[in-house]
């Protein structure tokens, strides 16, 4: 099967938004007057990004989610996306899952598959997502203040304990495992909070690389600091009943937590006052939302327990290169 060939199969499918779809030299798309074009792009490599024995199907869906996650954090709707794919063959098994879980994604989201690119090498997927959003209205890692409140999505960790299993350096109950795995290969993106979320919260960013690495963009951006409670975030692990957080270990909790990364929930600030309105956009969006400490004026992180004392524990973000 040749490059053409393959996309025809798999990727090529009409366009209902975009002026221009798969097949020609450039993807034309035309956002709605007044609205601005908001443009992301990811890239999953193999043994750095994701396992080798993954599901296709799940890949394809983590391949995009992550995208969308980055739209989900500026506020913007989802428009259109390319595909740029390095397969080291053409194995058409593994072609029709990712295709499939890539695709049900995008129909989820009304998200167009409008150009990209194949070629043959190490299986790599770098997808540039666009969606558009108001002028003025995206929502930026540079707007949070000194009394805003630091808010998350979902949960936090999960993706990490799965992470370890796969290691070696941690044992869970099947069921729990599944859970976690569940949460590392297949990524919910918070589009719909995000959407919510404009004109009520100061700033925002996806949990990628890891709670505290993450936040730390925003603190930077915005010229702030920030009080983050460690043990309202160690909360939101998932795994619940089939295994219960005090098994893993207060330690193991917090690092899963806050320097876990690959959770792709939305961390966001928002004025005290706005509480309410904040929590009306989780109900409206169906998204759990919780509140997990307060931007200061002084610079820097305070990572603290319940109590407010500082922790003594130390947590890095994820490194591409490290």
């Amino acid at each position: 099967m040749g490059e053409f060939d393959l996309i025809d199969r798999y990727f090529k499918r009409p366009v209902r938004r975009a002026a221009l779809g798969v097949g020609d030299d450039c993807a034309l798309l035309a956002p709605a007057q007044g609205m601005q074009l908001a443009v992301s792009s990811d890239m999953l490599v193999e043994g750095r990004h994701f396992l080798p024995t993954v599901d296709a199907a799940r890949l394809g869906h983590k391949a995009l989610a992550v995208n969308l996650s980055d739209l989900a954090a500026c506020g913007a709707k989802p428009l259109a996306f390319t595909l740029a794919l390095a397969l080291p063959q053409v194995d058409k098994r593994w072609l029709a899952g990712f295709s499939k879980g890539l695709l049900a994604l995008a129909d989820e989201h009304g998200c167009e598959l409008v150009g990209g690119d194949t070629t043959r090498g190490p299986l790599n997927i770098c997808i540039t997502v666009f969606g558009e959003v108001p002028s003025g209205a995206a929502l930026l890692r540079s707007g949070a203040r000194a009394g805003d409140d630091i808010w998350v999505s979902g949960t936090l960790g999960d993706a990490r304990l799965a992470l370890e299993v796969f290691r070696g350096t941690l044992q869970l109950p099947a069921e729990a495992f599944e859970i976690a795995r569940a949460r590392m290969e297949q990524p919910t993106p918070r589009v719909a909070l995000g959407l919510a979320l404009r004109g009520i919260a100061t700033a925002a960013v996806d949990v990628s690389d890891g709670l505290v690495g993450d936040l730390g963009h925003v603190l930077a951006a915005s010229g702030v600091g920030a009080a983050l409670n460690a043990d309202a975030a160690t909360q939101l692990i998932v795994l619940g009943a089939p295994a219960s957080g005090a098994a893993l270990g207060v330690e193991v909790q917090r690092t899963c937590a806050l320097a876990g990364g690959d959770d792709y929930e939305l961390v966001f600030t928002a004025p005290a006052a706005a509480r309410k309105a904040v929590e009306q956009a989780g109900l409206a969006s169906a998204t759990p939302v919780a509140r997990i400490g307060c931007i200061e004026a002084a610079p820097g992180l305070r990572i603290v327990d319940a109590g407010g004392a500082p922790l003594a524990q130390r947590f890095t973000a994820f490194d591409h290169f490290g």
